[in-house]
């Protein structure tokens, strides 16, 4: 008797560079599993801007178009509709936005807690009436969410406790799948060499290297006040932010330029670089040349990009809060990120301890080899075979 073949669909809104970590998550899980599953059908839900991105010849994958953004009202309405069309019999959102008018059973992936663990206004645009309300929103549909799903796929043991600490769940209801690190040297880029990308960058100087967004629980206000006071002591050191520009890393140029870090994008004294964003080809560059990432972070789920620094040969000074001992384990340097003194000692002794910069250099790389993105998406796969296989 021929085996059942199941519809999967995966919501995959955030799929590429345009959904930031979120993305490369949902883009090495949905890549991978469409190579792992040879039995099942798959629905990939997509939006305009990623639409033409997501590539495949498979012809037990369908894309579908779902052109509503995430976090809104009309998402609430308009995909529960998509998936009942689409007669889907099991679905991953690999994010707490579920949508709680859908009826199909489900598989969430919860990244973080941030917006239990950190509701500030300072962390969005919204006016502070208009981001309570929102907030509120959130909460809901995350308890909903992680009461609803047949599982609840968590990133670190530190995110699992996390969510057992705030909902009334079993814990064998939350499995966790850490994430893996992708290979930059894949895709090395024919547009830049490793002669010209300092002066494409702006970079002069040896460097502290820092990759992801400006939200205030990235703590980087606290890292630019520190490296002023680094800075006044090494004259030949810059710092380099990488992220794409928004509200946040404007609000963050403020700052540098009142403490005098940085003048424009074109001066040649900018203590701090604001690249934007950078390519993966080209971060390459980036990790290989830096003196180390620094992760000043002060919560969370996971953190990627450490891992991926280490994984380049870049040693790694980092934040000691929330999931970070546990994902980085001996491989990391670490502070206190609530302490300029000790984020300050731990740039001096990285850059003035040649032995101690590669002795982390080396635990990095074993550190990363942990953490397999195929790995990633095996595990989760299994999880979709409970709830499909032979029912």
């Amino acid at each position: 008797m021929a085996k059942k073949i199941f519809k999967i669909g995966i919501d995959a809104r955030f799929y590429g560079p345009l959904g930031k970590g979120l993305g490369r998550y949902t883009q090495e899980v949905v890549d991978n599993i469409l190579r792992l599953d040879t039995q099942n059908d798959y629905v990939i839900f997509l939006n305009k801007e990623n639409f033409s991105y997501f590539k495949t010849d498979n012809k037990r994958v369908k894309k579908v178009l779902a052109d509503v953004r995430w976090y809104t009202f009309r998402e609430q309405i308009v995909m529960p509709w998509l998936i009942f069309k689409e007669k889907i019999d099991l679905m991953h959102y690999p994010h707490f936005n579920v949508p709680i008018f859908a009826w199909t059973k489900f598989i969430v992936t919860i990244h973080d807690l941030i917006l239990f663990r950190y509701p500030t206004a300072r962390a969005t645009t919204l006016s502070p009436l208009v981001y309570k309300l929102k907030n509120l929103a959130y909460r809901f549909v995350i308890n909903i969410a992680v009461k609803k799903s047949l599982k609840v796929i968590a990133v670190s043991k530190f995110t699992k406790q996390d969510i057992l600490s705030e909902f009334n769940i079993p814990a064998h209801k939350i499995i966790v799948i850490y994430e893996g690190v992708t290979n930059f040297d894949k895709k090395i880029t024919k547009d830049i060499s490793n002669l010209d990308w300092r002066e494409k960058y702006g970079i002069v100087n040896k460097f502290f290297l820092y990759v992801g967004n400006a939200y205030p629980h990235k703590n980087l206000e606290q890292l630019l006040k520190t490296f002023a006071k680094f800075s006044a002591k090494e004259k030949d050191i810059q710092l380099v932010l990488v992220g794409k520009k928004d509200y946040f890393y404007n609000r963050l140029k403020e700052q540098a330029i009142k403490l005098k870090l940085w003048e424009d994008d074109l001066s040649a004294s900018n203590k701090v670089v604001f690249p934007g964003y950078v390519p993966d080809a080209e971060l390459n560059f980036l990790y290989t040349d830096a003196l180390a990432y620094i992760f000043p972070s002060l919560y969370e789920g996971f953190g990627l990009p450490p891992l991926e620094a280490m994984a380049k040969g870049c040693p790694v000074i980092s934040s000691d809060k929330s999931s970070m001992p546990e994902v980085l384990e001996s491989a990391a340097l670490y502070f206190n990120p609530e302490s300029s003194a000790e984020i300050l000692k731990a740039m001096e002794e990285i850059k003035n301890n040649s032995a101690l910069r590669q002795a982390q250099i080396d635990l990095g790389f074993k550190q990363a080899e942990k953490f397999d993105w195929q790995k990633c998406a095996l595990e989760t796969y299994k999880v979709y075979s409970q709830y499909v296989d032979n029912k």
